[in-house]
């Protein structure tokens, strides 16, 4: 698409931002807290032969430091997804998908904090505006206090942030090819949960065997889409347009959960709550926006859910 219009080339990447905005629906749709560890046994079981089939070259080469470090980083990954997921069924669609956008406040001020970098006061302005946004939207109109399942949810924002740290900072996987990377990570990851999942809640395939279309049509878009598609297309995007378009792009996010949830999921909010929820749109843009704090060598993101190699001039 290297002549096409600049609306053709983000297409694609708007899309990411849509599906994963749509994947706290997802979620609700094929998970409930007794099944959490044996759906996303599913979710990346499915996902990651045909990853490997595409990583395989690659893997082959990789080294013990690399394989390490990307287990190691797995199993941090494998943190995020638990507490999201189990997050995600017990709050709504829509305040996942806001929660969870905090990352972006987050990794800045911990990069600051390790950097001995003072940021812009223009962040730590939207930071603040962040969180009164989180404190009027999980109370939604009184001083209630937030629910288990936002906790959870900001508890995987706080994870999240400390799994894009560490992968910026292992020297291990400094050179890694980022599929490659991602593939150990899921391997890592899905690895536990399998482990786990017996001693938790119904075995994957029992679970897999209780799915009906529906269902499997919500797994399948976790898998596929979520997952597959959108590392694809991110690996495209950074390689034909900025890392900072791709970053502004996938910061709709949130705005696109807020959407889904309210439309499909019938999330209600009142007036605080939506004012709640626009002030935590409204501070991780802003947040967005001011923060440019160099990463070393450049951080790369990769999760399984949200991965894009990114630029010292993206923070997201």
């Amino acid at each position: 698409m290297r002549g096409s219009s600049p609306f053709l080339r983000d297409l694609p990447v708007l899309l990411v931002a849509v599906v994963w905005g749509s994947s706290f629906l997802a979620v609700q749709q094929v998970a409930e807290p007794g099944t959490v560890v044996a759906m996303l046994v599913l979710r990346f079981g499915l996902v990651l032969p045909l990853l490997g089939v595409v990583a395989w070259p690659v893997l082959r080469g990789m080294g013990r430091a690399e394989w390490l470090g990307g287990g190691v980083l797995g199993l941090i990954l494998g943190g995020v997804f638990l507490l999201e997921t189990y997050g995600a069924v017990h709050t709504s669609a829509t305040n996942a998908g806001l929660i969870i956008s905090l990352t972006m406040v987050f990794t800045p001020l911990a990069e600051s904090a390790l950097a001995r970098t003072p940021l812009p006061r223009a962040f730590l302005a939207a930071a603040g505006l962040a969180v009164v946004g989180v404190a009027l939207l999980t109370g939604d109109g009184g001083l209630k206090a937030p629910t288990a399942g936002d906790l959870l949810v900001l508890g995987a924002a706080v994870v999240r942030t400390v799994n894009v740290l560490a992968m910026s900072r292992m020297r291990a996987i400094g050179d890694t090819d980022p599929l490659a990377l991602t593939w150990v990570q899921l391997a890592a990851a899905t690895t536990v949960f399998a482990v786990v999942a017996p001693f938790v809640g119904p075995l994957p395939w029992t679970v897999a065997a209780s799915y009906g279309p529906a269902q499997w049509a919500w797994l399948l878009h976790l898998s596929l889409l979520c997952t597959l598609f959108a590392f694809f297309v991110q690996m495209w995007a950074v390689r034909t347009t900025s890392p900072s378009r791709v970053s502004l792009l996938l910061g709709t996010e949130p705005l696109w959960a807020a959407v889904f949830g309210i439309t499909l999921a019938g999330n209600r909010l009142g007036p605080v709550g939506l004012l709640g929820g626009a002030l935590v749109l409204v501070a991780t843009e802003w947040g967005r926006r001011t923060a440019a704090l160099p990463r070393p060598g450049g951080a790369r993101t990769v999760d399984g859910e949200r991965a894009v190699d990114t630029e010292p001039a993206a923070t997201g």
